[in-house]
């Protein structure tokens, strides 16, 4: 019998959400192979093509219903219809979430994110507190009772063995234990109902692999990441070990790359992440695994659900205003909300298009952990009565051509939503006027090290005034203005010229040429000159980045290929080897 029209549109969405499943998959194979080589770059480069391929299918996909059905296809009524076609079609699924979110891609790309409703795509997934399992474990189990701590450890190292082996396996073990034992009660040793799970996946990201999970006590859980570096030279070790709730949060944060790691129930793979890190959205988990879109769909979803039950306002964000974009947020959600002015200060020589693109690039850029992920949206509604007159006001004004107001709607349509971090220019104000040098001395050291950090990754952040930066709840500096990030080797590094005469250093304008890329590290003096305190400690912790010697020392490092140790944990940490 011939299909009707709907069944066909779902059925080719399911063919394809099939074909991007099986891609991503074997894309994420390839994350070991690369890991036991060595082959940083190439491992890079993977997490990037995985990122690019969730487009490319939809696009195809869309591309493919159109030559099928023509104008058939912009029909909303069929995709009502198609919609529970499809949600027939994916039961049997074990990502049957992602499933929801390809479609709903696909419906969006369509129709340009109008007519959007839960009538005709996944609003709200059908598949909402409905537990899927594929009858294997998502974790291996290992009992003190069956072994002692020392046997559970080696074999625990052996069924997570690599193409090459372990540098010093008793040495590991022995660091192990030593943690262990200053970590956890001595009681531990005792009671035969200790039990360690550890997730099935290898996490790969950048230049590590993580093995993931959690030790049962008596008086509960606690997670666990155990970091695994190549030595390069044949060889993997256990460099650390990470253990409370903070530590491993940071390992998962939305200033990282995302993990090239083997899912294949991401619900069920989630929910075991989720007993680790419980202050972890379900949206940040899903996006730090690789299915950053499903994230956007379960940030939207958590969000409605919180605008239902918070009454406060939108507010324009704290800070300095920016010059590319106007920012607001909602006080009672952990958010912000970036929407691109219609012009620009005249000391920005850019162009929207331009600056989709630079948040674009983060997006694919290894992020170690200094700049912030972002979740781009079309058309994103938001209800009136909860905006001041004097905010839609100051949205017109500076961002007329993305705002449409209704009597009930406020439509942004197109922004960026942001992790909110407290701006560093607003914390390190605060700190001065409490006198905590300490605190000073931790925001300066953070500053200076995401710079450089930024620059190891190849990234130049371009503007880099504190107000640029936010600070986060680990205390943790990071990068969240992009517009004018460059990549670090296209900038032209220069000494500022000695001036002819007297003449020349008083002129307002420079008495020497800049060409575009053009950068003056000794200028970066200004941006400490606010107070004598901040100028001393930058001087005493990073006067280096003042000079074009680091710079340039640093361009050659990353044109040689050389992928700098930027690790998610501080280096005291690490074992001794």
């Amino acid at each position: 019998m011939r299909r009707q029209t709907h069944q066909r549109i779902a059925a080719q969405v399911m063919v394809f959400f099939a074909e991007y499943r099986l891609s991503f998959q074997e894309i994420t194979a390839c994350a070991q192979g690369y890991f036991e080589q060595a082959e940083w770059s190439e491992l890079q480069a993977l997490a990037a093509e995985r990122i690019d391929l969730y487009g490319e299918m939809v696009a195809e996909t869309a591309a493919a219903l159109e030559q099928q059905l023509g104008d058939v296809v912009y029909q909303p009524a069929l995709w009502h219809q198609a919609k529970a076609y499809y949600s027939k079609l994916i039961r049997q699924r074990t990502d049957p979430e992602l499933a929801e979110t390809f479609y709903n891609s696909v419906y969006c790309y369509l129709f340009q994110h109008h007519l959007i409703d839960n009538e005709n795509i996944f609003i709200r997934s059908t598949r909402a507190g409905k537990e899927i399992r594929s009858g294997d474990e998502t974790f291996r189990s290992y009992s003190l009772k069956d072994s002692g701590l020392v046997q559970l450890l080696s074999r625990m190292l052996d069924d997570f063995s690599f193409a090459i082996p372990w540098e010093n396996k008793r040495r590991d073990i022995r660091n192990l234990v030593n943690y262990i034992r200053n970590k956890y009660p001595q009681s531990l040793f005792r009671e035969e109902d200790t039990r360690v799970d550890v997730i099935e996946s290898v996490f790969y990201r950048n230049k590590a692999a993580y093995l993931v999970g959690r030790v049962h006590l008596a008086s509960g859980s606690q997670p666990f990441v155990l970091p695994i570096l190549n030595n390069e030279q044949g060889g993997v070790y256990i460099d650390t070990a990470l253990s409370d709730e903070s530590d491993v949060s940071v390992v998962f944060s939305f200033t990282r790359s995302y993990f090239l790691v083997d899912v294949d129930v991401p619900s069920e793979f989630i929910r075991f992440l989720h007993t680790l890190i419980p202050q972890k959205s379900l949206a940040e988990l899903y996006s730090s695994i690789g299915f950053y879109k499903q994230g956007k769909a379960e940030f939207y979803r958590d969000f409605i659900d919180h605008m239902e039950s918070a009454k406060d306002q939108f507010i324009a964000a704290p800070g300095v205003k920016g010059m590319v974009m106007t920012v607001f947020t909602l006080p009672s959600y952990p958010v912000v909300f970036k929407v691109i002015k219609d012009r620009f200060s005249s000391s920005k020589n850019v162009t929207r298009e331009v600056v989709k693109e630079k948040y674009q690039l983060v997006k694919k850029h290894d992020r170690v952990g200094r700049m912030a992920d972002t979740q781009e949206f079309t058309n994103f509604s938001f209800p009136r009565e909860r905006f001041s007159e004097e905010l839609i006001t100051e949205l017109l004004a500076v961002a007329g051509s993305s705002v449409y107001l209704s009597e009930h709607e406020v439509v942004i349509r197109h922004l960026w939503i942001e992790r909110y971090m407290t701006p560093l220019n607003i914390h390190i104000e605060q700190v001065l006027e409490s006198n905590d040098k300490e605190a000073l001395f931790h925001a300066i050291n953070e500053y200076g090290k995401a710079i450089k950090q930024l620059a190891a990754a190849n990234i130049f952040a371009g503007d880099m005034l504190f107000k640029n930066f936010g600070i986060t709840r680990h205390g943790r500096v990071v990068f969240y203005d992009y517009d004018e990030i460059l990549y670090l080797t296209e900038c032209n590094f220069r000494k500022i010229p000695e001036p002819l005469y007297p003449e020349q250093e008083m002129a307002g304008e420079p008495w020497y040429s800049v060409a575009a890329n053009d950068v003056f590290p000794e200028e970066f003096s200004m941006l400490t000159s606010c107070d004598p305190q901040i100028r001393t400690l930058f001087n005493e912790l990073h006067a280096d980045l003042l000079g074009v010697e680091f710079w340039q020392a640093m361009q050659q490092t990353v044109l040689r290929g050389v992928v700098v140790d930027v690790f998610p944990y501080r280096k005291i940490h690490r074992f001794l080897r």
